[in-house]
């Protein structure tokens, strides 16, 4: 067998280096996963119960095939908040859930006033997720006001979940909570923040007192007023913040199970958020619904942000 000449065995060499320093970057690529959003379910619990125990269900069972981290409740689980048998549904629902995927739950204005969530607590009491590591804590030893955490695409997230017109001393407890996790990526869940339109008055206050101070909150999710909605806005540290609304209540029979996925890419740096409803397998393709956001996700210490 002949010799190669000494210059283009070099560069052979040095190419098959190079190919071998690529492949464990190219193996690294963290995966695309979805974060779901549950809109208030409080007509399925009154009157549509299969239709929560089919959102339910669908979540469960495509939670492996989407690779999906965590779903939210956006508040509103149910209608008359004294009913003891509307809190049963909701509980029969999320039992689905149980084991399958992490998940949280905040009350509305439907669930209780603040103070009187007596039935809420029943049914979603921090007891019901003592045995689960991404249940991180709450306020007061009520799980009003709660948050979790978990890990996805190299990232770590925490989900932070504010009952309905959180007052001064619960926004004060919620930035405690954000500046304690300066690493993490913060998804502020709340029932009531925006409309179509933008924010409303509830949602201006919880701007100004907690989500524009804190570098590391990059998302407001929201229900409560009927429709869909995504909006910016800069923090003080110039960063995105996305303000995503949705909430179906309105459609036929009660809201015809109509959920938002977020499926975060991070090989795209983009969130593609798309609504389906497993009641009708059907997904609805207006901008309204179906969209997709920048957001970067190069894995990096967000708290670098933060300073």
């Amino acid at each position: 067998m002949p010799r190669l000449p000494r210059r283009r065995l070099l560069l052979i060499l040095t190419l098959l280096f190079s190919a071998v320093a690529v492949l464990p970057a190219m193996a690294a690529e963290p995966a695309d996963f979805t974060v779901v959003l549950i809109p208030d379910t409080q007509n399925y619990s009154e009157k549509f119960p299969d239709t929560y125990i089919a959102q339910m269900k669908w979540i469960g069972d495509v939670a492996e095939q989407r690779n999906m981290k965590f779903a939210i409740h956006l508040g509103d689980i149910v209608q008359t908040p004294e009913k003891d048998n509307e809190w049963q549904v909701a509980d029969r629902a999320h039992r689905l859930l149980d084991g399958r995927i992490p998940y949280s739950v905040l009350p509305g204005n439907h669930d209780g006033k603040p103070g009187k969530t007596e039935l809420y607590n029943k049914y979603f009491s921090p007891d019901r997720f003592k045995d689960a590591p991404w249940y991180a804590g709450n306020k007061d030893g009520k799980n009003d006001n709660n948050y979790c955490r978990f890990t996805a695409g190299g990232m770590k997230f925490l989900v932070l979940s504010l009952a309905f017109d959180p007052s001064k001393e619960t926004l004060q407890w919620a930035a405690d909570v954000v500046a304690a996790h300066a690493d993490d990526r913060v998804i502020v869940a709340t029932h009531c923040y925006m409309s179509p339109k933008g924010r409303n008055g509830t949602g201006d206050r919880i701007w100004e007192q907690l989500i524009r101070k804190h570098a590391n909150i990059h998302m407001v999710v929201c229900g409560h007023v009927l429709g869909t909605a995504h909006h910016t806005s800069t923090n003080d540290a110039g960063a995105t913040v996305h303000e995503i609304l949705c909430d179906y209540q309105g459609f036929p029979h009660g809201g015809d199970g109509w959920l938002q996925t977020l499926r975060f890419v991070p090989g795209e740096d983009k969130i593609h958020v798309e609504a389906y409803s497993p009641v009708l397998d059907q997904h609805k393709k207006e901008p309204a619904h179906t969209y997709t956001l920048d957001y970067e996700m190069s894995v990096r210490e967000t708290a670098e942000a933060a300073r």
